[in-house]
């Protein structure tokens, strides 16, 4: 059926506002070929965003060599766009673009605008079977800043305050 909260109006929001689902919010960041599944993802398909970022290490036993560390940081999050292309172009398998819009909630906006601030975001495809699939929304497991972590190097085992 036709609703009139569905409709763009040519003097109100457009359509990208129009097709948001209530409550959600639509969120863009860079992507290249190789943070964004080699142009495979499409408008509507599911993704997890990782995060990876380097950081220093005072350990003197590694050397001070840095630490990068990854997390998935976001699961099963719809893409909306691929630039501003809301829908596959004229049924391309494939898509390369240099940003992605993807549907989040507001505290998910949060986080992934925060984690754009801290390292560098990839995503990872998921299949059409894993869809359905309930995962958290947020994943958050990393050690809070202050937290002490037990790192075995080598063999020896150490205590690391994080320092995220």
């Amino acid at each position: 059926p036709i609703r009139e909260q569905k409709l763009v109006k040519a003097n109100g929001s457009g359509f990208m506002a129009a097709i948001l689902p209530s409550g959600m919010r639509a969120i863009s960041t860079e992507i290249s070929p190789e943070t964004g599944a080699g142009g495979f993802i499409l408008p509507n398909d599911r993704v997890d965003v990782i995060l990876s970022r380097r950081d220093k290490n005072l350990d003197q036993q590694m050397g001070g060599r840095d630490i990068v560390t990854t997390e998935i940081l976001l699961s099963n999050v719809r893409v909306l766009a691929i630039d501003q292309a809301p829908k596959e172009k004229d049924g391309n398998n494939s898509l390369v673009g240099k940003t992605v819009t993807l549907e989040l909630k507001p505290e998910q906006a949060e986080t992934l605008a925060r984690a754009r601030q801290s390292g560098t975001l990839a995503l990872a495809l998921r299949s059409i079977a894993d869809v359905n699939e309930k995962t958290d929304e947020t994943r958050d497991n990393a050690p809070k800043r202050g937290e002490s972590i037990r790192v075995v190097r080598f063999g020896i085992p150490s205590s690391q305050t994080t320092q995220k």
